[in-house]
């Protein structure tokens, strides 16, 4: 009984459902990938030139210019450098370490907003699309059931059915190349955030020796 009702519902059209969600989803992963791409470049963008800033500090022999970056707090590396060199101020460097390390875990989130859903669209969409294609073949085989007389029917409905496997591999491709390459960015701004975050250590256990 149960059978026959998913039977019904499939050959109702179940599989052009599967096709409508796998264009939505490709329409939300769109709309990540625009505004992922604009905030991760921006942020590596200002780390990029924190970063150039620091090594020029490092060949002048000045860790004050660690003071200096830490008053831009639209970069991750202001913000921790001020975060940092407040909490050193008032206890030294005790802890200091963990202190950042707990503070870049804090912005990290932020950094790979909605990069969960790309990874898992990237998983699964093939295999949405590949139910997709399971739905289609179901119907074309219950209308050569009908029919009794048309074989052609039942492979024009198979060549429509895997189109939606092929959607739902068209919606994966972009979905994990975006995923991997923002997983670079992100990387190559918490690097730059170790980096500083060393050069803080170093620029508190100066101060603390004097």
């Amino acid at each position: 009984m149960l059978t026959q009702k998913l039977l019904a519902v499939t050959t109702n059209g179940g599989a052009d459902w599967i096709l409508y969600f796998l264009i939505f989803l490709s329409i939300c992963s769109i709309a990540i990938i625009i505004e992922r791409f604009f905030s991760l470049r921006a942020t590596l963008g200002l780390s990029r030139k924190i970063c150039e800033r620091a090594k020029e500090g490092i060949k002048a022999n000045d860790l004050k210019v660690l003071e200096d970056i830490s008053k831009n707090h639209e970069a991750l590396e202001g913000r921790l450098l001020s975060y940092a060199l407040r909490y050193s101020g008032q206890r030294g460097g005790k802890n200091l370490n963990e202190i950042m390390n707990s503070y870049v875990l804090m912005e990290r989130p932020a950094l790979e907003k909605n990069l969960g859903f790309l990874a898992t669209l990237g998983s699964n969409a093939a295999f949405i699309g590949l139910l997709g294609t399971v739905l289609g073949i179901v119907r074309a085989f219950a209308d050569l059931a009908g029919s009794q007389s048309n074989p052609g029917a039942v492979m024009a409905g198979i060549s429509e059915a895997l189109v939606a496997t092929a959607v739902g591999i068209f919606v994966a491709i972009p979905a994990v190349a975006a995923y991997n390459y923002f997983q670079r960015q992100v990387k190559l701004i918490l690097s730059n955030a170790e980096s500083i975050k060393q050069l803080c250590l170093a620029y508190a256990s100066e101060k603390d020796a004097r």
